[in-house]
């Protein structure tokens, strides 16, 4: 029989780890919150843009941003991948390589990754990459200008990101990242008036603010399925700790109940013993 003061040592162990998953928890949950608002700050902004861009468009190619000249563009489609920084995300990081590898070919795809977890999966599995960037740890404000520069050099790219149903349910997507600034732009409201070289002047051209608005709406959709996806993370987090969380709970009243019962059972061969002790003082066994 286990002595109860290793289970009392193993209890306390038992509740500190309670004490630490509630923790985590509750940071996730406020994390989830925060990434939140942030997604509806960057939707309005958006939205802003885009009302100026759809009065202003000279034509109904999505540009990337790129100048009239493309001549260096690559012919290749670039991926980008977007994955969590550590390892504590679950499983969602595998499904979503899984989901990568479905369409890769290493002839006709090159791969950015973001986030470290991510950059170690392709690497051990083998999987080359072109660059691989730190998912950033804050939640606003987020530089994704060197990923813009990628995204320029090639005629498509296609965004593999983690995104957020519920609190306990997250899913992995991709999307192709000229739909992904269409659609959100689809969801904001159409404005009728029409801006041209009639009523504005433009410096230094038309084609070079329409880039610009292109790059910029870029930065907001790459930064958007960016928060999306560690709202995913942070959500996956917080499932993870909540039945971390309640599994330590049942093993700490697990531990408590061994302890009760093994102090009982000491008592109880104490009190064998005493009795027993008597019993032969009278020459009686029992």
């Amino acid at each position: 029989m286990r002595r109860p003061s290793e289970i009392e040592h193993e209890e306390h162990s038992m509740a500190t780890l309670v004490e630490l998953t509630s923790v985590f928890e509750g940071i996730a949950s406020m994390r989830i919150a925060q990434t939140k608002n942030q997604v509806m700050q960057a939707t309005k902004f958006f939205n802003d843009l885009w009302g100026i861009y759809s009065q202003i468009r000279v034509d109904s190619l999505f540009r990337f941003g790129r100048s009239q000249e493309e001549d260096a563009v690559a012919d290749k489609e670039l991926y980008i991948i977007i994955t969590a920084e550590g390892g504590f995300s679950g499983d969602i990081d595998q499904k979503l390589i899984h989901l990568m590898l479905e369409t890769y070919n290493k002839d006709n795809n090159e791969i950015i990754v973001i986030g470290h977890h991510g950059a170690v999966q392709l690497a051990q599995r083998g999987i080359s990459f072109k660059k691989y960037f730190k998912l950033p740890n804050k939640d606003q404000n987020i530089n994704v200008a060197p990923i813009i520069k990628e995204v320029q050099l090639y005629k498509n790219t296609t965004v593999f990101y983690q995104e957020y149903v519920s609190l306990m349910t997250q899913d992995v997507k991709k999307i192709s990242l000229s739909t992904a600034v269409q659609q959100q732009g689809a969801r904001s409201e159409r404005k009728e008036d029409i801006i041209s070289e009639a009523n504005y002047i433009f410096e230094p051209s038309t084609f070079a603010v329409v880039g610009h608005l292109e790059r910029s709406m870029m930065q907001i959709a790459i930064s958007q399925l960016i928060l999306d996806s560690k709202l995913a993370q942070y959500a996956s987090r917080f499932r993870a700790m909540s039945a971390s969380h309640q599994r330590s709970e049942e093993a700490k009243a697990d531990l408590h109940l061994q302890y009760n019962r093994a102090r009982r059972g000491i008592k109880d061969e104490r009190l064998k013993e005493i009795i027993n002790g008597l019993r032969k003082s009278r020459g009686v066994t029992l």
